[in-house]
């Protein structure tokens, strides 16, 4: 007999081969207009069986592992990495560990003062274990004075060091985690050219005249671009080399596509803000790689509090010199114990309205803004998504369950996609995103394939959509008679995927979808 949890009726099954048979039982699924109808096709299967192990942690997890995902679309390249490669890296490159703080520092280290050379964790159980923990989130318990926004943000002063140089390493490592979770595309945030624009940032400092400020820069702007070209490509034939990319060997990560979005630090003085958006800008605006640009740091920092309003009045300038470039910007990543009442009440909305941002990371505290309500109409009509990412808002908001308003963007139709945020800091995977998705909200098969498709359709990726209009997920008037991921599409549809990148991958996406569905229903 069903069990019942929170309410809702839930079946329970002992194995793969129920799943058809799930979909007959009264009160198996979420409430529908009538008789569930017979599973008759694959699709059907895959949401009953899905539905027969939520209560089944481990069952639930295989099945979001093996579950095509789409896109990551909100991806730290510094935080997607897991501490233990970071010490790897600050062991091969003969760096110390200041014990005092846990940061990396530079030789010579001298154990009198407390630096010890980071190879020594490797024989140190103690030390390496408080090095982990020192720079990622395991088993952090928040104590009084180290909350767990503090305690995150702080892991990547501690670590920082350690990545230098090894960009291309880091790289590698990401698309190798996305192709494991079964992801065809990422869009990574990463500063780049930074210490150049910090040095032109300096040079030509900040009178608060954001369009004067702009032409005295253009100048310098092909330096900066060209070194941050120059990163760009030296990550990448860093990153095939490790992965063995065009040999037999190939690494599936290969087959990852990865774009970039400049990443601006936004709790930085004003000149180097400045510098950092138009670089971003400029750069998307000659390489094809870099498709966007986002703004990252605390959002409830002194600097990112008082320079909001400044900061969007820049972005607002720089859409209209650039109106092709990409914008996602992390907004409403508050909580109403972090910054007064009057700081929730527009960060959302200027972004959307003032800063023309096509997507919103986090946006938790998106009933705090003045007109809720309205403001997600708003979000809908213009199709604006959300990047969703559970386990970053529970470690560092404290926001989880009934308190996030994932279930209040889904009903009011605001597309969303689940992402990482940083995976290697936070000690998750899109998989697990997707599990404590699931098992907290109970979407359904159908609500997981909507967020995965969007997730692709939102990407800053060239080229026109496989759909005819966002979140109507059917095909375009020239694949309209096709099957969407079918191998053989007609000639007109073919003539279309060629020319649309973007297409191309949720054509792919939708093939790995009818595998995935296949194998499920036929276990």
């Amino acid at each position: 007999m069903p069990s019942m949890k929170m309410g809702m009726p839930i079946c329970r099954c002992a194995g793969l081969a129920c799943a058809v048979l799930v979909l007959t039982a009264v009160g198996c699924l979420r409430a529908t207009a009538g008789p569930v109808p017979p599973a008759t096709n694959a699709e059907q299967a895959t949401a009953a069986y899905l539905a027969s192990i939520h209560d089944q942690p481990l069952l639930l997890l295989a099945f979001m592992r093996e579950l095509p995902k789409g896109a990551d679309l909100h991806n730290h390249l510094s935080g997607a990495i897991y501490a233990e490669d970071y010490l790897d890296w600050a062991a091969q490159d003969g760096r110390c560990i200041d014990r005092r703080t846990d940061a990396v520092v530079a030789p010579p280290c001298d154990a009198a003062r407390g630096l010890s050379p980071a190879a020594d964790a490797f024989h140190d159980d103690v030390f390496y274990r408080q090095v982990i923990d020192a720079w990622s989130m395991r088993d952090f318990v928040a104590s009084n004075g180290d909350s767990g926004h503090d305690h995150f943000f702080d892991t990547f002063l501690k670590f920082h060091l350690a990545a230098k140089d090894h960009r291309g390493d880091m790289l590698a490592l990401a698309m190798q985690q996305a192709a494991q979770q079964h992801a065809l595309y990422l869009e990574l945030m990463d500063t780049l050219a930074d210490a150049e624009g910090r040095v032109l940032a300096r040079r030509i400092g900040w009178n608060g005249d954001i369009a004067r400020t702009r032409t005295r820069l253009l100048p310098d702007m092909p330096g900066v671009v060209a070194a941050a070209r120059t990163e760009l490509d030296q990550a990448q034939q860093q990153m095939r080399g490790n992965l063995h990319c065009a040999t037999p060997q190939a690494d599936p990560g290969c087959g990852v596509q990865v774009r970039f979005l400049y990443q601006v630090l936004r709790g930085l003085p004003p000149e180097v803000v400045f510098v950092q958006m138009l670089t971003g800008f400029e750069l998307a605006a000659h390489d094809p790689r870099v498709v966007g640009i986002n703004m990252v740091m605390p959002e409830d920092s002194y600097t990112s509090m008082h320079d909001f309003r400044l900061q969007m009045a820049m972005l607002d300038y720089l859409h209209g010199k650039y109106p092709a470039v990409g914008i996602s910007l992390h907004a409403g990543e508050l909580s109403p114990s972090m910054v007064p009442p009057g700081g929730l009440r527009f960060h959302i909305r200027a972004s959307i309205e003032q800063g023309h941002a096509l997507r919103i990371g986090h946006g938790v505290d998106i009933m705090h803004e003045d007109h809720p309500f309205a403001l997600l109409h708003e979000m809908a009509q213009r199709h604006v998504l959300v990047e969703i990412c559970l386990t970053s808002n529970r470690t560092i908001l404290g926001i989880a369950g009934d308190t996030h308003p994932l279930p209040l963007y889904l009903d009011a139709h605001v597309p969303v996609a689940l992402a990482t945020d940083d995976a290697g800091v936070s000690r998750t995977t899109l998989s697990r995103e997707f599990v404590a998705a699931e098992q907290t909200y109970r979407l359904g098969y159908a609500t997981l394939k909507t967020l995965v498709r969007d997730s692709l359709d939102h990407a800053f990726l060239p080229g026109a959509s496989l759909w005819v209009a966002p979140e109507v997920f059917r095909p375009t008037t020239a694949c309209a008679a096709a099957v969407p991921g079918a191998e053989h599409p007609s000639h007109g549809c073919a003539g279309f995927l060629a020319h649309s990148e973007k297409a191309r991958l949720e054509w792919q996406q939708e093939a790995a979808f009818t595998v995935f569905e296949a194998a499920i229903a036929g276990r």
